[in-house]
């Protein structure tokens, strides 16, 4: 077992590491100078009072508490694994909610947990290539929840121009403190409630489009070459919704 896991297993260290993890996100947020693109798109829906999907690659994580309007209550999918609850106890400090669940493990559960958060006017978070991958390759889990939901699934990324992208499956980026930053929203994308196989498939692929033009173009905005999606497979697994 790596040292890291075995530390973690203690409950007070992983209060303590999830508790420094997320001042460690607020010092970035605070020491940089951040710009928002596109931020009147969400702006129209918390105005409104109407629901929506938040999806961001597993990768851009990090940052992501500070690309929401917190007045607004959101609830993440987070896998039931140790290192998905890390990060539910992590973003519980933005007061960010979080459904357990996965395509393998508590997915029916989860499914219904966010559907019904969503019914209730409340928004739904999802990496929709979490928790393993493949990097940047949307399943059509979250298809399904836009579907049955009857609400849109708005993309969205950061960018950093001082930080450094990990040599893990996603390519995690680690924003460092003192640089700039930028958040980037993409357009509303609609699931009609009577989608076939062929038009939930095409919704996939405008999910997946999408996110990847977004968040190409927050790694342009901070001088980064654009992070490679990992090659496409001939058919993406089905689930309830990737968790992070």
């Amino acid at each position: 077992m790596r040292p890291l896991k075995r530390v973690l297993q203690s409950e007070a260290v992983r209060r303590l590491f999830c508790w420094l993890a997320a001042l460690y996100i607020r010092l970035v947020h605070t020491s940089g100078r951040w710009m928002v693109v596109n931020g009147d798109v969400p702006k129209r829906y918390w105005d409104a009072g109407k629901p929506f999907i938040l999806a961001f690659w597993h990768g851009r994580l990090l940052m992501m508490p500070y690309c929401w309007d917190h007045r607004h209550t959101i609830h993440m999918l987070i896998s039931q694994h140790r290192d998905g609850q890390l990060i539910a106890r992590t973003v519980g400090h933005f007061g960010i909610r979080s459904a357990a669940g996965s395509s393998t493990r508590g997915g029916a559960q989860a499914l219904r947990s966010m559907v019904k958060a969503l019914a209730q006017g409340d928004c739904v978070g999802i990496t929709p290539d979490g928790p393993r991958g493949p990097r940047m390759r949307a399943s059509d889990g979250i298809v399904s929840v836009a579907r049955l939901a009857g609400v849109p699934v708005i993309p969205a990324a950061y960018g950093a121009t001082f930080g450094r992208f990990l040599t893990t499956w996603d390519r995690f980026l680690v924003a460092w403190p003192f640089g700039r930053g930028v958040i980037v929203w993409g357009d509303p994308i609609e699931v009609d409630r009577d989608a076939g196989p062929d038009a939930v498939e095409a919704a996939r692929r405008r999910i997946e489009d999408d996110l990847n033009a977004v968040t190409a173009e927050a790694d342009r905005l901070c001088g980064r070459t654009p992070v490679e999606p990992a090659p496409a497979i001939a058919a993406q697994p089905t689930g309830e919704g990737r968790p992070t």
